[in-house]
This record gives C-alpha cells, structure tokens and sequence, in this order.
C-alpha cells in the first residue's frame, strides 16, 4: 500500500473519531498532559505543517506560525479543514521529493508515512478516550506495523515515544502496534 493511501485511510480514521468528540474535549486521553481538545490539537498542528514541509519549506521557514490553540471556538471545522488541506497536498507530492525535517531531508513518502502512523495511533488515543470503537483500519495498521519495525528504535531514542509495552506473544496486529508506540492496548 502506498504511504499516500495510508495516510488517507488513518486520517479518515482519526477524523471520524473527531467528530463522535461530542462534549468530551476535557476528557483524559492515554496520552500524558493531554485532554481530547489537546490531542486534536496536535493533530490539527501536524495537518498545517504538511502542506507547508511538502511545498518545500523548511522547519525554519514554518517558524512558530501553527504553535498554540489552532481550535479556537470550531474544533471539528478546524480539523476538517486542516485534514482537507494535508490531504490534498499528500496526494499531491511525488513520493520521492525531498522533505526537510527536524532531522534531516527525507523523501515525502517516508514523511507522509510518520504522520500516517502518528493519525492511527492518536486515532486510538481519542476512542479510547471518548469510549468510542477502537478498532483500526487493519490494512494500514498491518502496513504500518511493517514499516515502523524497524524504525522504532530511533524513535524511542529521539524521544517521540516511549518505550514498547509487553502485549501476548498472540496479540493482533494492532494491539501488537499500539504496544510498539509505547501503548497499552
């Protein structure tokens, strides 16, 4: 599956989780020091910064600009529409074009990847936290599960997760995901 289609079906995911929030914005996510409204927050913060990093810009150029309360007083219209434009501009990118992150260029199907696993994860995050359906899409989380494998040594050394939590040695997929992404399933 192409990191393009991944991202598409984990936003899908995440936003319809988004909009089952109801009144429960202060509710407790498995995310330490964050409430609902915080976690769809950083998800709107990553949806802003996507057109901006696979139009080329860099961390820099991006600055402080999307930092702080991107909500406002519309949450599920805010996200709508920073998940419109992220999505527009990853189906826009060619896979192979460089992205300048925080640690270093990367091609854009590897970026679109990240934020793909980091939309299926907090998908989770917000079900659990509103006590919606948590079951994820298994064909991104089978294909996120082969990708991140290998990557999730330098994630837990950057600091982005924590460490993997012990799951059965016949957990499924997902849950054998979430433990990976430092999750309790």
């Amino acid at each position: 599956m192409q990191a393009a289609e991944i991202y598409r079906r984990a936003s899908a995911g995440f936003g319809a989780r988004v909009h089952l929030v109801g009144g429960r914005w202060g509710a407790a996510t498995p995310c330490p020091d964050w409430d609902v409204r915080a976690l769809v927050n950083h998800l709107v913060n990553e949806e802003r910064w996507t057109p901006e990093l696979l139009g080329g810009a860099t961390i820099a150029d991006v600055g402080d600009r999307f930092d702080g309360d991107l909500l406002g007083a519309d949450p599920i219209t805010t996200f709508d529409e920073a998940a419109a434009a992220a999505l527009a501009a990853v189906e826009a990118v060619d896979p192979e074009q460089a992205v300048h992150l925080s640690f270093g260029d990367r091609p854009a199907r590897e970026y679109v990847t990240q934020l793909a696993a980091d939309h299926l994860v907090h998908a989770w995050d917000l079900a659990r936290a509103t006590g919606e359906d948590e079951k994820l899409d298994p064909e991104a989380v089978d294909a996120l599960l082969a990708w991140f494998a290998p990557t999730q040594k330098l994630y837990i050394e950057i600091g982005v997760i924590g460490p993997e939590t012990p799951v059965a040695a016949d957990a499924s997929a997902q849950d054998r995901l979430l433990a990976m992404f430092g999750r309790t399933p």
